[in-house]
């Protein structure tokens, strides 16, 4: 598949470090192909930003697609993936080499910051999956 495809990716963090999720929607002109919204427990809102962005990077190759402009409200995430700001946070080193490396398998990638408004849809399926799982009570993984 070459089509060039959107995909717009959230995290979410009430607390900073506190319950977290994430969104992405993988779009094929104005046709949502995958909306994903995942609780991912503790997090700082950067590590759920990453974790979101990898998932894209991740579904987007998994659906056989090799190029892709990524859009995200994350202005760090951003500047690190483009080589304009450093990757201090030891934490934080892992997931951008993890992303460096999916990254790497596209024959077409962009990535682009946009206004929180621009991402509505990615930021309410990160909050959906926090919600859900702070609604049912029941720990991530069970016995």
């Amino acid at each position: 598949m070459s089509k060039k495809i959107v995909v717009f990716t959230d995290g979410a963090s009430r607390g900073n470090p506190g319950e977290s999720g994430i969104g992405v929607v993988i779009k094929s002109g104005k046709k949502n192909l995958l909306e994903i919204s995942a609780y991912i427990g503790t997090a700082t809102n950067n590590i759920a930003e990453y974790m979101a962005f990898i998932r894209g990077l991740e579904e987007t190759l998994i659906l056989g697609h090799k190029n892709a402009e990524f859009c995200l409200d994350s202005e760090l995430l951003v500047k690190q993936i483009q080589g304009e700001y450093k990757v201090k946070n030891e934490g934080i080193k892992p997931l951008y080499l993890h992303a460096k490396n999916l990254i790497s398998k596209f024959k077409s990638f962009s990535i682009t910051h946009v206004r929180r408004e621009a991402n509505k849809e990615a930021d309410q399926l990160a909050n959906k999956g926090i919600d859900e799982q702070v609604k049912s009570g029941l720990p991530l993984f069970s016995d």
